[in-house]
């Protein structure tokens, strides 16, 4: 496969404000969706990336935790992306579960670091025991499909925000069963949906004033059907790994 590119923010290169807070304030209505979306203000996202081949296509999300890390969904399958040559270093959680989606997180170091300015700055990393609470309106960011058109579903040019809830974990079995389990967090079921292109990209709710990463786009369902609740990765579950792998590297 061709070489990875990474690409930041609304397709800008380039605050070092601390995590989580835009210097260009996000204007999220609440009404808004990635399937049928709402465009995002440019540069209001700035941890926003977008995992590349060589070629300019698009195949998954990712979010900017440092200068030179990057976190998203393991089965993003990045480190085959970046056979055989790859520029920069690979982590996929040790206990990540292909068929199960279990675990479903992995760690990028840049081989360049990102330039942080005004439109690329960091989201902020929650404490193992941060909660985030049923119902909270959250967001999530993404260049994945929009929409269903004639049987196929269109891609946006454009990055696409969505405000929606956290679902608890047992609303979220009763609609998936037993795969759902407690190092995955749900949200939507409310006429909102990730969708395909979104996947490793970020979940993030606003804790003291900044915005914090709750969740990775895992999984979902196959048709983006906006009522059913999409599956995260849940960020709290994996920080004592993302702090070793980050300390020994």
């Amino acid at each position: 496969m061709a070489l990875l590119w990474f690409v930041f923010g609304f397709f800008l290169f380039g605050s070092s404000f601390g995590c989580g807070v835009p210097a260009i304030d996000p204007m999220l209505s609440g009404l808004s969706r990635i399937v049928n979306g709402e465009e995002a203000v440019p540069g209001s996202w700035p941890w926003q990336v977008s995992l590349q081949t060589r070629s300019g296509f698009h195949f998954c999300g990712g979010s900017l935790i440092s200068e030179e890390w990057v976190v998203t969904a393991a089965h993003c399958g990045v480190r085959g992306a970046l056979h055989p040559s790859p520029p920069n270093q690979v982590f996929e959680h040790p206990l990540w579960n292909l068929h199960a989606l279990r675990n479903d997180v992995a760690l990028l170091k840049l081989a360049t670091p990102a330039r942080l300015s005004g439109t690329v700055s960091p989201v902020c990393l929650p404490s193992a025991n941060t909660s985030f609470p049923v119902g909270s309106l959250c967001a999530t960011t993404g260049w994945g499909k929009t929409r269903h058109n004639g049987g196929s579903l269109k891609t946006p040019d454009k990055l696409q925000q969505a405000a929606l809830p956290i679902v608890s974990n047992v609303d979220c079995k009763a609609y998936w069963g037993s795969k759902v389990t407690d190092v995955m967090i749900c949200a939507g079921a409310s006429g909102i949906s990730t969708c395909m292109g979104d996947s490793g990209g970020p979940l993030v709710c606003q804790k003291d004033g900044a915005w914090t990463l709750a969740g990775i786009v895992s999984w979902g369902s196959g048709r983006c059907l906006p009522f059913s609740p999409g599956v995260y990765a849940r960020v709290t579950k994996f920080i004592p790994w993302v702090l070793e792998v980050l300390k020994a590297s």
